[in-house]
């Protein structure tokens, strides 16, 4: 297979870099952008390379020359004047009689183009443009596709303000077939994306194929850095699909924007003043951003396939008017119930796609190459919740829209809103604090070892609990969590409590949880932490774990449990930063702000003050971190 390298810019951008340098030939990691690309090309079977050459084309053609030493044929078409994208091409279209790949030559690229053939093939394509979402759409030229992948239209900048439109910007990456060749003027200098394509996408079978792999312009000295960086990290590797990918996988409504209940008009989609930057650190990592939601508004016949498309751009739209960017969005128009008289019958079935099933996982997983088990799952609902679950991604739920309040199925972890998420699951705050405990687990030659994890409410237990349950996991480790809330009184029992012990049973507590790892089996209801959640009935039993991570307030405060610790820790929180959570904690559910300043005030004496004596008899302290 061919493959044409358009190499003759000048890079006036980056004119301090390329005054006695040809811009591709400016390094990434040691080696310069071409022998990057010419690289990847032999690694998908391409035999033969076209190198269109003009600005210090002797630096290029005597660097590779023949292409002999790279097991290839390279040939050179010397542009006497600069002809764009286009005019070289059609110079050298005698050497072009099959299929063949046009690279840009300032475009670092590492995608798998075996994938990229055979969509080509699948489509039976004459012309197929690489897309992709990027982190500034409102200055770049954007296209427009069908649900076939058909090319249907493009929107040069600058954007009508008007208007909202789909990320998804030309690569600089194409397949063509040799039909192509007989739309291209010769001698006529011009552009693919500007004035070819858009003159002939009716004329011709032109698909997009839309991938989140590595793909950047490095035309001015910012991008040159970044492309630099992403090496020194291994982005420009990991994000070929021929590794398996990371997502974390969200909700719309109620995570990303405000919930409505059935939004069908763009007007009524309203971002969190939070949301861009959460997505922004997804973008930053290694995890792919994609949305799951369900769309019933077209089988209740709220709105059309259409008008749902354009709440869809114009929340890309947004998005990228602040650098974020959503790899892909999966919807599910269906409808299971039956019988109104308004609804659209050929949506109302029972799917695979609408969550709970996880069917936009699997159809997420198979296009971009998902390892589901490393994966995230973030939603406001029980059915986000159990959709994450049945895919075998972690779980995640927050505070906002419907705030997991009725659901009986609890998430892996729980945070206020999706940047506090997304802060956590990026960041790992606790990752070094786990690496501290693997070691001293390590040490301890008994089985189980005991970890009890202990604090004032809301500085973070839970979710520490839950990432080390986790990463104990990962590394062999059979693993006990118990959840000491699952002892609380319920709130109308627990009014005559002198303190925080009483609220936990204490003596019962102490008796069940040596008893438990005993070898008796405890069943109990579960706490509901909120006021729409109903108690669930609840078993423990010990079955020889490696590990029991012991979560609860009171879990050194209780002498029993204490003594039976090898490792306590304590969880430490700054006051504002407490203050700051128990508000966002008890206004979710749902008390008013005067009686959160209250109970406050109340607990600060019989709970906050006295757990804080706590941390005497704690092995290691960890600083509850803003998540």
């Amino acid at each position: 297979m061919k493959a044409v390298i358009l190499a003759g810019g000048k890079g006036t951008r980056l004119a301090d870099y390329t005054r006695e340098i040809p811009k591709p030939m400016l390094r990434i990691g040691g080696e310069s952008i071409l022998e990057h690309q010419i690289n990847l090309l032999i690694k998908y079977q391409v035999d033969e390379i076209i190198i269109l050459v003009n600005y210090l084309k002797d630096i290029i053609m005597n660097h590779f020359g023949d292409g002999s030493t790279y097991n290839l044929r390279i040939r050179y078409f010397e542009e006497t004047e600069p002809l764009g994208t286009v005019g070289g091409i059609k110079e050298v279209e005698e050497w072009l009689t099959e299929d063949f790949f046009v690279l840009y030559g300032d475009v670092m690229v590492n995608i798998d183009l075996g994938r990229l053939k055979e969509f080509h093939r699948q489509k039976k394509s004459q012309c197929t443009l690489v897309l992709h979402p990027n982190n500034h759409p409102y200055d770049s030229d954007l296209v427009e596709m069908d649900e076939n992948d058909r090319i249907m239209a493009f929107h040069a900048k600058p954007h009508d303000a008007l208007k909202y439109y789909h990320n998804l910007v030309n690569a600089g990456v194409y397949l063509f077939s040799p039909d192509i060749l007989k739309y291209l003027e010769k001698g006529k200098k011009a552009d693919f994306g500007r004035e070819v394509f858009p003159r002939i996408f009716k004329d011709i079978r032109m698909y997009g194929y839309n991938t989140s792999e590595y793909l950047k312009d490095m035309g001015t000295p910012e991008r040159w850095e970044e492309v630099n960086d992403d090496y020194k990290s291994g982005r420009i590797f990991q994000f070929n699909y021929e590794n398996s990918q990371k997502a974390v996988f969200l909700d719309r409504d109620g995570v990303l924007n405000v919930e409505k209940s059935f939004i069908s008009k763009p007007e009524e989609l309203e971002l969190y003043d939070f949301t861009a930057e959460a997505v922004r650190i997804v973008n930053g990592s290694e995890y792919l951003a994609i949305v799951v939601t369900n769309q019933s508004v077209i089988a209740r016949n709220l709105c059309t396939l259409e008008e749902l498309d354009t709440i869809h751009k114009k929340l890309e739209t947004e998005l990228g008017n602040q650098h974020a960017k959503l790899d892909a969005i999966y919807f599910c128009p269906h409808h299971p119930d039956k019988g109104y008289a308004e609804e659209r019958a050929e949506y109302k079935i029972d799917c695979d796609c609408r969550k709970p099933k996880p069917g936009l996982f699997f159809k997420a997983a198979r296009q971009f190459n998902i390892n589901l088990t490393e994966s995230w799952m973030i939603g406001d609902s029980e059915r986000d919740i159990l959709a994450g679950k049945n895919a075998g991604c972690k779980t995640v739920g927050v505070m906002t829209g419907y705030g997991c309040a009725k659901t009986s199925v609890q998430p892996d972890f729980f945070f206020a809103d999706l940047h506090e998420a997304v802060n956590f699951i990026v960041k790992e705050p606790y990752a070094e604090d786990f690496n501290i405990l693997l070691a001293k687990v390590k040490t301890l030659e008994k089985r189980p070892v005991v970890i009890s994890v202990a604090g004032n409410s809301r500085s973070g237990k839970s979710n520490l609990v839950s990432y080390l349950n986790m990463q104990f996991q990962k590394h062999g480790f059979s693993v006990l969590k118990i959840e000491l809330d699952n002892w609380i009184l319920p709130e109308n029992k627990s009014e005559n409590c002198k303190n925080v012990f009483d609220r936990f049973q204490g003596n019962k507590l102490e008796n069940d949880i040596v008893s438990l790892l005993n070898g008796q089996t405890i069943s109990l209801m579960s706490y509901a932490s909120h006021p729409q959640r109903e108690p669930q009935p609840l078993q423990y039993t010990f079955q020889n774990e490696d590990i029991v991570l012991i979560d609860g307030i009171v879990a050194l405060g209780l002498y029993k449990i204490r003594k039976m610790t090898d490792i306590k820790i304590f969880m430490d929180m700054e006051e504002t930063m407490l203050r700051e959570r128990i508000k966002k904690y008890y206004s979710w559910r749902q008390k008013e702000i005067e009686e959160i300043e209250l109970l406050y005030q109340k607990r600060k004496t019989d709970e906050y003050q006295l757990i804080e004596k706590d941390r005497k008899f704690a092995d290691f302290i960890i600083n509850a971190h803003q998540e």
